[in-house]
């Protein structure tokens, strides 16, 4: 625990001092703690030390860890992977909020989950930052479309805009372009004020690129466990 103390308290230093740096309150930034492959009492243990925001992958990891911590006081799941349409139920049912909206159908699977009574989800519309189409995330040019497909579901709530940054770019440019991206879905979805970048390494880029959710694992966990 006093390790995992350790480590949180230097990250978020770094995070407000990047903050700072970039002219920004650093109470306008959420961390989120990564926690895949470690253990469900790793959660509770975060919880304990105040976090109240973490982030999954895999469905099925993730809906596990949630079966087992149970809903602690104040704590937000954020599915953070890619997902499939045949897991939307599934992830709908744990999460708090969903990051990787990329296309139509997902949204829809999302949407078509909903249990009567069930809270709205919040959803974040990621964006491929790169030329491959394999990679997740919707094209760029289809990022408007998305929205305002996705703001039409009366379930979901889209809040913004999430990316990873390309390996064969500066994370620098590529956070302003996704800042610009973002720009464009608050035409079709004014509120959408969300933009989820940057991680262990780059988290500093993503803060001046305007981002207001850090997705940050190992530095805060340690390393991951190995999967048996």
């Amino acid at each position: 625990m006093g390790d995992l103390c350790s480590r949180l308290a230097a990250v978020d230093e770094r995070i407000a001092d990047a903050a700072r740096a970039a002219g920004r309150d650093p109470s306008e930034i959420t961390r989120i703690v990564v926690t895949k492959f470690h253990p469900a009492s790793l959660v509770a243990e975060l919880h304990r030390l105040g976090v109240r925001d973490v982030g999954e992958n895999r469905q099925q990891e993730f809906s596990r860890k949630v079966a087992e911590v149970g809903r602690l006081d104040g704590l937000r799941w954020h599915f953070i992977g890619q997902a499939q349409t045949n897991k939307a139920r599934a992830i709908r049912a744990a999460a708090s909020v969903v990051h990787s909206v990329d296309r139509l159908r997902l949204a829809d699977a999302l949407h078509a989950a909903a249990e009567p009574g069930q809270p709205v989800l919040d959803v974040l519309l990621q964006v491929n930052l790169t030329e491959d189409p394999a990679r997740g995330g919707v094209a760029p040019a289809e990022l408007e479309a998305l929205a305002a497909h996705t703001a039409a579901l009366s379930s979901l709530r889209v809040r913004g805009v999430m990316a990873v940054a390309p390996l064969e770019e500066p994370p620098t440019s590529a956070f302003e372009r996704l800042r610009g991206l973002a720009d464009t879905v608050r035409t079709v979805v004014p509120a959408a004020e969300w933009i989820s970048a940057g991680m262990t390494a780059d988290f500093a880029e993503a803060i001046a690129a305007g981002a207001t959710h850090l997705r940050i694992g190992s530095a805060i966990t340690g390393p991951r466990p190995q999967r048996g």
